[in-house]
Formats: structure tokens, C-alpha cells, sequence
């Protein structure tokens, strides 16, 4: 399964060219059962099973899960939230424009 969102997570980065609009160096990786996006080494974003999670300012986390467009990111049920990161579900459904924004704040965050 991590497989699937590997392929899904890279074409979606190349596709949105996020290269392009940040200095850092990126790599997805395999992560758990799907994958992660790394900026110089640290993780700034992923896509699982539960859908797709931004590294963002701890505030604009908190605007997005309070007006129930993002959830917060839980990586294992029964484990803790994951402070400073908004999870969106069924990522595949939406416009993937609407991400670029997101993977850049995202990348900025490291």
C-alpha cells in the first residue's frame, strides 16, 4: 500500500512543481503505510490511508480543523495528535491545485 501513495505523493509534487517555489531540497519517502515529503531532511508533509497532512503554522492548523476543512493528523489511533499539522481527507477528490499552497507553507515550516 505505501507503494500506491509513494507514486501518488511524487506525481503530485512534480505535477505541482513545488521544486520550483522552494529553496530547500525535497525527497518523498516511504513512511509508515504511505509516504512523506522532506525538505533538507525533515518531514513537512504525507500522504497516507487517512489522507494528506501539511506541516503549517500551529494557528492556521487550528483556523482549518475549527472550520472542518482539515482534521488534526493522528498517525496510529491510539497514539497523540500530531501538533502543527492539518490532515485532509480524500486529497484525491479535490482540485490538486488547491495543494500547492499548502506543500509550499509547508516546506517554509523546516
Amino acid at each position: 500500500m505505501a507503494k500506491e501513495y509513494f507514486e501518488k505523493l511524487t506525481q503530485l509534487v512534480a505535477e505541482l512543481k513545488i521544486a520550483d517555489e522552494v529553496e530547500p531540497s525535497l525527497e518523498v519517502k516511504h513512511f509508515f503505510s504511505g509516504a512523506a515529503l522532506y525538505a533538507n531532511q525533515t518531514l513537512c508533509a504525507s500522504w497516507s490511508p487517512s489522507g494528506l497532512a501539511f506541516k503549517l503554522p500551529e494557528s492556521e492548523v487550528a483556523d482549518l480543523i475549527v472550520i472542518g476543512e482539515a482534521k488534526p493528523l493522528k498517525y496510529f489511533a491510539k497514539r497523540h495528535i500530531k501538533k502543527g499539522y492539518a490532515l485532509f481527507e480524500n486529497p484525491g477528490e479535490q482540485d490538486s491545485n488547491q495543494w500547492k499552497m499548502y506543500f509550499v507553507k509547508a516546506v517554509e515550516q523546516v
